[in-house]
């Protein structure tokens, strides 16, 4: 197997330590990155050093956490300034390699396989970024060094914060396979669980598992734990410019109070049908398949799709075959406390319309005609430049953008 270098970053408590930063009186006080509970986000989403020592915990509900630690002081989430740090940490790591694959927002693997000879070993490249992370950005990270991804990623969890650990063909068994066998990547909880009934408890157990045994509790992906306990992970450093596009786009929120009319489940559909046609608009793709989601107050959640039969990235259209959705999936009965509208089946090929001297064709031309008129004022005087008259009242969520900055989601439609 060729030699690797690969690093793993891991910006320590990222979303706590920017909020220290701009805020640097919380640096040695317990601080929790929370959601709003009045937006029933109410947990916690990140924390630092300090609150750590009390043991609060991501996910855990606020009074919980307050329960652990009386003086912890909660902030809200800043998602821009986590966006912007992120990006300025990966501007440091392209000054080292041009192989670089985000996990996360404050997590990326480095392949600097090839660079030693300009940076030195993959230890001292980890330093140098650590380093720099730490001065420039004035917030710490954990990297580890290894020859495969895996390994990497559990290098940089052993040792926090501000550290550098080393995991090499030499010491591997040393310091990994000790391990919990969650700690590997692809063992969630219900894994952990099939893996300590037959006694698996640490990855040096599954390392030694009997060649078929993963598989045949597992399915295809127990050979695959084992081989990448066993550091035979081969799988490259995908630079994130090099990732296929986006086959989806999609936008879902929890309201502040749960929806019990339709007038209130059709205008939250339709500000995040305006959101996805916006960004489908702004990226030149059109979409084939319209899929909506509602979670109700008993946390069940439904799920309706419909293929279309002409690509379009029209809010009408898009719009209408979701409230079309909706009034299949939703009794009306039921408060809705989540909604989601998704744009799959991304094409760059939209509509193509048979010239009619037909009164509807016409309309249609005059609505194109005007939405890519609201797309060109909004895309030049910022999105709130124009407004619809139905959305005019405040809506029952909170939006922490201006619906320009939409993420892809995963494909929807196979």
């Amino acid at each position: 197997m060729k030699n690797r270098t690969v690093l793993h970053c891991d910006l320590n408590n990222f979303f706590a330590s920017v909020e220290c930063f701009y805020a640097p009186e919380l640096k040695n006080v317990p601080v929790a990155v929370c959601g709003s509970k009045e937006e029933r986000h109410g947990i916690v989403l990140a924390k630092n050093e300090e609150a750590k020592k009390y043991g609060v915990k991501t996910a855990e509900a606020i009074w919980q956490a307050k329960k652990k630690c009386p003086n912890l002081i909660t902030v809200p989430p800043h998602y821009d300034k986590y966006a912007e740090f992120s990006q300025r940490a990966k501007q440091i790591y392209r000054d080292y390699t041009d192989r670089i694959e985000p996990f996360g927002i404050d997590e990326c693997w480095l392949d600097v396989t090839g660079c030693e000879w300009l940076f030195g070993d993959g230890e001292e490249i980890a330093h140098k970024i650590r380093r720099r992370i730490k001065h420039e950005l004035g917030i710490t990270a954990s990297v580890g060094v290894s020859f495969n991804k895996i390994f990497a990623k559990l290098g940089s969890d052993l040792k926090k914060p501000d550290a550098v650990t080393v995991i090499s063909r030499e010491n591997y068994r040393e310091k990994i396979w000790p391990l919990p066998a969650d700690s590997i990547i692809g063992v969630g909880r219900k894994t952990i669980r099939v893996l300590n009934n037959v006694g698996i408890k640490t990855i040096g157990d599954i390392a030694s598992a009997p060649e078929g045994l993963l598989e045949e509790l597992l399915g295809k992906n127990g050979e695959g734990l084992r081989l990448a306990a066993m550091g035979l992970d081969a799988s490259p450093v995908v630079d994130e410019r090099d990732s296929p596009e986006a086959k989806s786009i999609g936008r879902s929120v929890t309201c502040r109070y749960s929806l019990t009319s339709w007038e209130d489940v059709h205008r939250v559909a339709l500000s995040l049908c305006e959101r996805i046609c916006y960004s489908m608009q702004r990226d030149g793709v059109f979409t084939e398949c319209i899929k909506v989601s509602i979670k109700n107050d008993s946390l069940c959640v439904l799920e309706k799709q419909k293929k279309i039969m002409q690509p379009t990235n029209s809010l009408s259209g898009v719009y209408s075959e979701a409230k079309a959705l909706l009034r299949e999936l939703w009794n009306g009965v039921s408060p809705v406390r989540a909604l989601g509208v998704y744009a799959a089946s991304l094409t760059e090929s939209g509509c193509i319309c048979q010239l009619s001297f037909d009164s509807g064709a016409e309309k249609l031309q005059k609505r194109d005609n005007l939405e890519e008129s609201v797309f060109m004022i909004r895309s030049k005087f910022g999105a709130d430049s124009l407004k619809r008259a139905a959305l005019l009242e405040e809506l029952p969520y909170s939006s922490r953008d201006d619906g320009t900055n939409e993420k892809p989601v995963q494909e929807i439609c196979k």
